[in-house]
Parts: structure tokens; sequence; C-alpha cells
């Protein structure tokens, strides 16, 4: 799932091209996608944009009148710009034409969980906010007091859109990994030097990732093209089984459900390897404890 970086360059690169634009058009390709009723979607069309923003991970278009249009990509979902007058693909779901060009959504796979939806008025789209504090804006005392409201693992409390805005699975391997803590640490447990080197981790993974897409975007004509949660220059995430950047062991993995969680047991996890639900529990006493087990 595009998550606070990726998002981001998406914001600037749109609010390059749509500053002062016109929404002429909205061609809705497949009906689930749209996901309000009232204002109807047609009001849209004919409204300039008044600016672009970033709700969490999802992209927001502001037009004139105290429209917006609110697009969630989920995991799958990616936005695509084309030149005025260029058709998109059959198998776009979205295209929001503009004067200056047409922004299309796709989302791969059969899954339809991205979505669009067109909201009215600021109460209308802070109340689609999940209301995380912003990890970039937030100094120590309120990040700690977000990260202690509810005693969970740091993974879950991070990838929580109602604490954190924007994190969710892939930056939080990276964060953890930096910040040398183990992804199922409670967050009540950690000490005043921990929760110091998550604050700075946080910070420092999210700036960096997004300076690196930026001028990925940069390079390729003012547009993120390939948007993927997965980066040979991440240390650990989409990694399992190669070797760390800072120690050199094996990036080991928790799988649940849809989800995959990535970290460095020798830097993390004192070389403790979690137990993973479906692995550890086939294995029973023949699972490694430890990285050195392997």
């Amino acid at each position: 799932m595009p998550e606070l970086p990726d998002i981001t360059v998406y914001v600037e690169s749109l609010a390059a091209k749509l500053a002062g634009a016109t929404l002429q058009r909205v061609r809705v390709m497949n009906p689930f996608v749209l996901r309000s009723a009232v204002p109807p979607i047609a009001s849209a069309e004919g409204r300039r944009v008044t600016g672009l923003e970033r709700l969490g991970k999802r992209v927001v278009i502001a037009l004139d009148g105290d429209l917006f249009l609110v697009i969630h990509l989920m995991i799958a979902g990616r936005l695509q710009w084309l030149a005025a007058g260029v058709k998109p693909a059959k198998s776009a779901l979205l295209a929001l034409e503009f004067d200056a060009g047409t922004l299309v959504l796709t989302e791969a796979g059969t899954q339809r969980r991205a979505s669009l939806h067109l909201l009215a008025g600021r109460e209308a789209l802070a109340a689609a906010d999940p209301g995380g504090v912003e990890p970039l804006a937030a100094d120590i005392a309120s990040f700690a007091e977000r990260l202690k409201a509810e005693n969970h693992t740091l993974k879950r409390a991070l990838t929580n859109p109602r604490l954190f805005s924007g994190i969710g699975n892939a930056y939080s391997d990276e964060i953890l990994h930096r910040a040398r803590l183990s992804p199922v640490t409670l967050t009540r447990a950690l000490d005043d030097a921990a929760l110091q080197r998550l604050h700075a981790a946080t910070r420092e993974v999210l700036l960096e990732w997004t300076e690196r897409l930026r001028g990925e975007a940069t390079k390729a004509g003012g547009w993120p093209k390939k948007v993927t949660a997965f980066h040979p220059e991440m240390a650990v995430h989409g990694r399992y089984g190669q070797p760390c950047p800072v120690c050199g062991a094996p990036v080991q993995r928790i799988v649940h459900a849809d989800n995959e969680t990535n970290y460095c047991a020798r830097c993390q996890t004192g070389g403790k390897l979690l137990a993973d639900r479906a692995l550890s529990r086939l294995l029973k006493a023949s699972w490694p404890k430890t990285i050195d087990d392997l």
C-alpha cells in the first residue's frame, strides 16, 4: 500500500500539474470505485482545482465550491498521468479529465479495494480522517503520548491510522530496524532511550524515503512511475532471507494473513527468532529459537 512518502510525492506531482486546472469530466469505468452518492459525482465537473492534500494514505483534490475528491489507493491502486487527449487503458477504474491532462486510477488484481469519495465541506473531510498524528510534525512528547495510548506491539501501533498518519507495513519495518527495536515489543514497555530512538528513526526513514522517491519522480519526468512497497535499497522490508545491511544476518519474517513483517534478529531481537504463527506451529520443537540455530 502506498504510504506517507509515496502519497506525498503523488500529491506534489499532481500539485505541479493541476495548478489552476479545471476538472472537465469524471469517468467512472468501474462502479465499485465510487463510494459516495451525495453530492453526486457529476457536481465535481466544471470546477477548478484549488489545492492538493494528503489525508493519511489518501490523495485529496480540493475543488472550488468546497468539494473534495478523496482517492484511497489501498494495496494495489496506482495513479497514472496522461497527456490531454490520450485515452486510458480499458482496465482503468477511473479517469479524471482536466484541461491539463487526465488522472487515471488503476488497480492490479481482481479485488476492487481502491476507492473514490466526493465530499462536501471541510467537516466531511475531517470526518474521513482516522485521526492519527502526523509523524513528521509530532514532537517527542506527542509521539510518546500516541504510542502509549494503548498497549500494543510496536508494529501494530505504528501501522494504526488512529495513532499515526500514513505509516504502513513497509515503512514500519524500516523504522523498527533503524531504531533497533523488535516489532513485537509492547509500546508501554519502552524506556526513554528506546522511545527517543523510535521517534528519531520514524522521522529519518520517512524523510529519507520521501526525498528518494521525489528524486526518482523528477528523473521520470515529474511523475512517480513505479510506486511499490518493495525497493532493493530497503534494509529489511521485502528482503526475507537476504543479508541485513548492518550485520549481514539473514532477514527474518513473521507472516500473518496477507501481511508480512520483516526484521533482523541480530539487530532487533537480540538474536531471538520470533514465532511465525504458521511455520512455528508446524515445526513445533524443531522451530529454531535463535538466529545461530538456523
